[in-house]
């Protein structure tokens, strides 16, 4: 028997799933990351409230949230836009933002479909090229992305989350052409 899967754009009813999602994926992928305590940290209610701000949509049309569904749950997600970074053009190059799939609902073929959808959406919305950000240490979403044809461009950063230099995290991007 095949599972009822899918990917669909986000709509406002799915900021509590995706907060959901979000806590359950970021607790799993920066353990041994990120101190316990900003793990701990992550509130429903906060993060409910961001879901339902990206849900309503911002400046740009082309800033998508995507959900893998298996049946009428929310498992996954993943944000496009375009590119914001200054060496990018926001007219040919879409950013891939966030990829995130369910702890408990990994291995299943979520990702994949989220990846795609999230290619498929910059493809229509005219792009040419894709980037995505991840962690240095994150080697199996960077092997995920590398299997299916992304690279690393050379672009790095450190991203300060607590704003006091306690938290940093090192990032690399890759970088696919689509068009």
């Amino acid at each position: 028997m095949t599972s009822d899967v899918s990917v669909r754009l986000g709509w406002a009813d799915d900021a509590p799933a995706l907060a959901d999602v979000q806590m359950r994926a970021w607790r799993a992928r920066y353990a041994g990351v990120l101190p316990a305590d900003v793990l701990d940290s992550l509130d429903r209610s906060t993060l409910t409230a961001s879901w339902a701000e990206a849900l309503r949509g911002g400046s740009d049309a082309r800033q998508r949230v995507l959900v893998a569904l298996d049946r009428a749950t929310v498992v996954g997600y993943v944000l496009t836009s375009p590119a914001v970074d200054s060496d990018c053009d926001p007219i040919a190059d879409g950013e891939m933002i966030d990829l995130e799939v369910d702890p408990d609902r990994r291995e299943q073929g979520h990702g994949s479909r989220l990846m795609q959808a999230a290619v498929d959406t910059l493809v229509s919305d005219r792009f040419t090229h894709a980037v995505t950000w991840l962690g240095t240490t994150d080697d199996t979403m960077r092997n995920f992305l590398t299997e299916a044809g992304w690279t690393a461009d050379g672009a790095h950063r450190t991203l300060d989350l607590t704003g006091d230099g306690a938290t940093l995290v090192k990032q690399v991007r890759l970088h696919v052409s689509i068009g």
